[in-house]
């Protein structure tokens, strides 16, 4: 490769199909993320690498992998990326903000037990700001707050999603949801306040896909016990969910901020017992973007209406940054 020339310039496009091949780790997978083709892809990587003068990737069997070169472009790449957020932030500070718009991402849950009423608060603090909100999960979350088309994410803490110490975005807080089990009304158990987990070993289970946050965290928690359950129907909807349980389907964990959705059913909710299973919920936004006065409402109101009891429900805990 040739030597990095004085007039070295990046293509802030090109940084951004950097970071994403960091995140999905192949060519393939990033194309779908950013809906290209994987030779457009390679095309912008390869482009990149010669306005770098480094070479970013090299081969890894039928796939590539980011070379040394490309990592350490990556670190400058998230600094650039939260300083121009900051200098939006700072352009819309001036005009003290109050105006635009803001796209929310969240996960179904949050959708159901904290937004609404964040988006009502919302409605009288920013009544000229258009509210929009999409359900998604990380990580096709985390790729759409990359590119700009969701402005604050809503995630609970899994797998898939980023590590607390990932520099591309700052991280809030927000509460730690509790899991309790939902048995049939006519279930063996279903007089028991508190059970150990592991009694519902043996059960059918009703637990969503193993790549979404519904699945993967209810198989964590359930390996945490000391089994693997016997899943029979793989159903990530919350309402549908519920419907099974109610129809003597299997038994499920289910986060209290859904608890509408099977307050008025049929079924037996129980405390596990012991330390109950939690997930951690979440509010991201692009490093630097925090400093919009907009984005810095919408994160103080998901704060405040997760500190609320009405909305964490009892058993909830409301975390704060």
């Amino acid at each position: 490769m040739e030597q990095v020339s004085e007039s070295f310039t990046v293509d802030l496009r090109r940084l951004t199909v950097l970071r994403e091949l960091r995140r999905r780790g192949s060519l393939a997978r990033t194309a779908e993320a950013l809906h290209l083709t994987p030779s457009a892809v390679s095309q912008q990587i390869a482009a990149l690498a010669r306005e770098v003068g480094a070479p970013l990737t090299e081969k890894d069997g039928r796939g590539v992998r980011l070379t040394g070169q490309a990592r350490v472009l990556l670190a400058h790449a998230d600094l650039i990326a939260a300083q121009l957020e900051r200098a939006r932030a700072d352009l819309a500070g001036y005009g003290e903000g109050g105006r635009g718009s803001v796209t929310i991402g969240c996960l179904s849950s949050g959708i159901l037990g904290l937004l609404p009423g964040v988006l009502r608060a919302l409605g009288e603090r920013l009544p000229e700001v258009r509210l929009d909100v999409v359900e998604s999960q990380p990580p096709d979350l985390f790729t759409a707050l990359d590119s700009g088309q969701v402005d604050v994410a809503v995630a609970v803490h899994y797998a898939a999603a980023p590590a607390h110490t990932d520099a591309r975005y700052s991280r809030f807080e927000l509460l730690t949801d509790v899991m309790d089990i939902a048995v049939p009304a006519g279930h063996r158990l279903a007089g028991r306040d508190r059970v150990p987990l592991r009694e519902l070993a043996s059960d059918a289970w009703i637990i969503g896909d193993a790549r979404s946050c519904v699945g993967a965290v209810a198989r964590s928690v359930c390996a945490a016990a000391g089994f693997t359950p016997d899943i029979r129907h793989a159903v990530d909807d919350w309402g549908a969910l519920a419907a099974l349980v109610e129809a003597g389907q299997g038994v499920a964990l289910v986060p209290r901020l859904v608890r509408a959705v099977y307050t008025h059913r049929d079924v037996a909710v129980l405390t596990a017992e012991g330390e109950p299973p939690l997930r951690h919920v979440f509010a991201a936004v692009r490093a630097g973007a925090e400093g919009d006065p907009v984005i810095r409402t919408v994160l103080d109101q998901l704060r405040l209406t997760a500190d609320k009891p009405t909305t964490t429900g009892p058993g909830n805990h409301p975390l704060h940054p």
